[in-house]
């Protein structure tokens, strides 16, 4: 497959939902090739965020649980639909075979796979910008650049004002 050159980027959806873990685990140890410690995975998903790019209302979310160790892998999806006023209607659990989908970067070399399911709605995961976890990532490495230039400041640094917390 392959995906069209210079997508502009797409906003991730920002809908977030309780994971009902009871059920959830029952579809993790069901599923073939399953995480060996289920429960444990799910103690650290008490909600998940829709990994799709901004899409339609009709449209369901869907967040990622698992991805099986077979080929072609199949991955463990939470499917859910909601209202206006934000509560979940409908759920379901589904295996789906991840999509084959793949970006080629020549110039670094580097290849970077389609982290949804095959035939998903709207533009490939390498598409989707999460603005959170690039504000997240830009603050862990301008923490490591700091740490190794041995520049760590103490809370009494007044020239750090963005990375302090607020009362």
């Amino acid at each position: 497959m392959n995906p069209r050159r210079n997508q502009a980027p797409v906003l991730q959806c920002t809908t977030v939902t309780p994971l009902p873990t009871g059920e959830a685990l029952d579809a993790l140890l069901a599923m073939p090739g399953g995480p060996d410690d289920a429960a444990d995975h799910l103690a650290d998903m008490p909600f998940v965020l829709c990994e799709l790019g901004e899409h339609a209302e009709e449209t369901e979310h869907a967040a990622h649980l698992w991805t099986a160790e077979e080929q072609p892998p199949p991955g463990l999806w939470f499917l859910w639909t909601g209202n206006d006023g934000g509560l979940r209607v409908h759920h379901r659990f589904a295996t789906l075979t991840m999509c084959p989908a793949r970006l080629h970067d020549l110039r670094k070399d580097s290849r970077q796979w389609c982290g949804l399911f095959e035939d998903h709605p709207g533009p490939h995961s390498f598409h989707v910008r999460d603005p959170l976890k690039e504000l997240l990532h830009e603050r862990t490495r301008r923490e490591a650049r700091r740490r190794t230039a041995g520049d760590d400041p103490g809370p009494d640094n007044k020239d750090d004002d963005e990375d302090r917390e607020t009362p």
